[in-house]
């Protein structure tokens, strides 16, 4: 039977989602643990592969097993046996052709930046400390709209990366803030590497006034990224959701 899981996790101790061998990571300790469970090696499949450090709210995976638990209820099961910084929010049956990353339509990510006088030891994880001085989020706010829509995002990823095809399609995206804690929530076809930490830390970089509200454009048309800001630090990044449908359905409820 192939299985449907949804998973949470804190990535702060992992060496990202997909397993290696010099650092523990969430697809070991979930295969890990349904292994033991199931009585058989399993394997999964993930919708994406979050970097070190990166946290998820609504990572997909998908795997193969037999069992005589209820799909429903494995989850229960396998939560007994993980580290309590990982935690299976759902399993169902899924048809047997269902590909957790294959399938994807479009990835949901949030970016969180805490702008404030103190830093916060419980923000501190899953956020960006940025000190004041205070950043210009009305600018901010704004200068986030060019990269909605489809475009050649070359210039969004990590120098060395070697992708043939850059040209992704961008749903979703916002900025906002309440108590100093700034999210950037944006919603794509699929991203490059790094490339919603990128358009966070050049977003900081406008918001200090370092680079111009025209960044975004200029990066655009240039297809270079030494014209943006720097990359922002794993940690304020979370993958929220997976959607399997094309536009991404319910969107505006969704990301509001």
């Amino acid at each position: 039977m192939r299985y449907r899981g949804i998973c949470e996790y804190d990535g702060t101790e992992y060496g990202g989602w997909q397993r290696q061998k010099n650092a523990p990571t969430v697809q070991e300790e979930i295969e890990k643990a349904l292994t033991e469970l199931l009585g058989s090696p399993i394997a999964i499949h993930g919708a994406g592969r979050t970097d070190a450090g990166v946290h998820a709210r609504g990572q997909v995976f998908h795997f193969d097993g037999e069992t005589r638990i209820p799909p429903e209820k494995l989850a229960y099961a396998v939560n007994y046996l993980l580290p309590k910084d990982i935690r299976l929010k759902k399993t169902e049956e899924a048809p047997p052709t269902f590909h957790a990353r294959f399938d994807a339509k479009a990835k949901w990510y949030r970016y969180q930046i805490y702008n404030h006088p103190f830093a916060s030891p419980l923000r501190g994880r899953y956020s960006w400390y940025v000190p004041f001085a205070p950043l210009d989020v009305s600018l901010m706010e704004r200068a986030v709209a060019p990269i909605r829509g489809t475009h050649d995002f070359a210039a969004f990823a990590a120098s060395g990366s070697h992708v043939e095809e850059t040209t992704r399609t961008i749903h979703h995206a916002a900025v906002s803030m309440v108590d100093g804690l700034i999210t950037l929530d944006v919603v794509g076809s699929g991203f490059l590497y790094n490339m919603v930490r990128i358009i966070a830390g050049t977003l900081v970089d406008m918001g200090r006034g370092k680079l111009g509200e025209d960044t975004f454009s200029v990066m655009l048309e240039s297809l270079d990224r030494k014209r943006g800001g720097m990359t922002a630090p794993p940690g304020g990044l979370c993958m929220m959701r997976v959607f399997y449908t094309d536009p991404p359905e319910e969107l505006p409820q969704e990301v509001e």
